[in-house]
């Protein structure tokens, strides 16, 4: 459930929040490196060491350090060698760094969110129709997964503590005409934005990725432009699977955008650089703790500052 009554971690540094992820990628480099004054073959193999073990993945590493590898043999500090990994790193970032943008002329802006089970895609949407209204915007949710009742729940609870009106049918009813009858309130009450859950499932489960299919038909029915946005919620934590599991989804349903969840509880944080680089899917959000302040816009440079300085 929801952790209405936890203090506020806004204050906590990113660099604390991704604590594991940094000690994975640094434990032990900084003595490695220390005294050394040139960039050179070793020092690639240990930074390719490191970057393996944050689950960068092999392929996302050979293009971090392809970028360094002009620079072979060049006079070079310990903290000029760390610049110039994060800078590689910013290369990978920077095009997928996109913040929400749920405005457009004719409301309601419609998200679809789907996910695995188990990533806390229902969590993450209570936290961003939070964020939502904090912006003046008013919101709806649909609570399209019909197949537990836990995740019905906690819409309803979010929903009754924040005045946001959550549509909801029977558990075991038809997903796709749950998210139909939300998009009919939302336009009969002139709301901004609709989030929609959906029920988690297997990227290999093909049946429900036809469900998944299904639910778009159906909302097209209102308008061709819906879903404005599908995003794809994963959990940092399983490194990467999260890649296999994106790619399915892309493939099967396309993909707008991700959230990464759980980055507070891994050192495989790494997995945000490989998603970067091989899907080029922009990057909305990460979830770094359980307090609403917890669900964090995607910034790159906070991002690369937190792994490697701990800012």
């Amino acid at each position: 459930m929801f952790n209405f009554g936890k203090k506020s971690s806004k204050e906590e540094s990113l660099g604390r929040k991704l604590n594991k992820t940094r000690r994975s990628l640094l434990s032990g480099l900084k003595d490695f490196l220390g005294g050394r004054k040139t960039l050179d073959a070793e020092v690639l193999t240990e930074l390719e060491t490191r970057l393996l073990m944050a689950d960068v993945g092999l392929e996302t590493t050979e293009v971090i350090l392809d970028g360094l590898k002009s620079r072979l043999n060049s006079n070079m500090s310990e903290s000029e060698i760390l610049t110039a990994l994060s800078a590689q790193m910013l290369k990978v970032l920077k095009p997928v760094e996109q913040k929400l943008c749920a405005v457009i002329d004719d409301s309601p802006y419609v998200i679809l969110l789907v996910g695995v089970n188990g990533v806390g895609k229902t969590t993450t949407i209570g936290k961003l129709a939070r964020k939502l209204q904090d912006q003046g915007k008013s919101v709806i949710l649909a609570a399209g997964d019909t197949f537990r009742a836990a995740a019905v729940e906690q819409l309803k609870t979010w929903g009754e503590r924040n005045n946001i009106a959550v549509v909801a049918q029977e558990i075991g009813s038809d997903s796709a005409s749950v998210i139909y009858d939300a998009i009919s309130s939302a336009q009969a009450k002139k709301v901004d934005v609709l989030l929609a859950d959906t029920a988690g499932r297997l990227h290999t489960q093909s049946n429900l990725m036809e469900e998944l299919k299904k639910i778009k038909r159906v909302m097209q029915k209102h308008n061709r432009s819906f879903p404005h946005e599908t995003i794809l919620v994963l959990d940092a934590g399983v490194g990467q699977n999260a890649l296999v599991q994106a790619e399915e989804f892309h493939a099967a349903i396309g993909v707008d955008s991700l959230i990464l969840t759980k980055m507070d509880g891994t050192a495989k944080g790494g997995i945000l650089l490989a998603l970067a680089e091989k899907l080029r899917i922009p990057i909305k959000y990460i979830g770094v703790g359980e307090t609403m302040d917890d669900l964090r816009d995607f910034d790159a440079d906070k991002f690369v500052k937190a792994i490697t300085t701990g800012e």
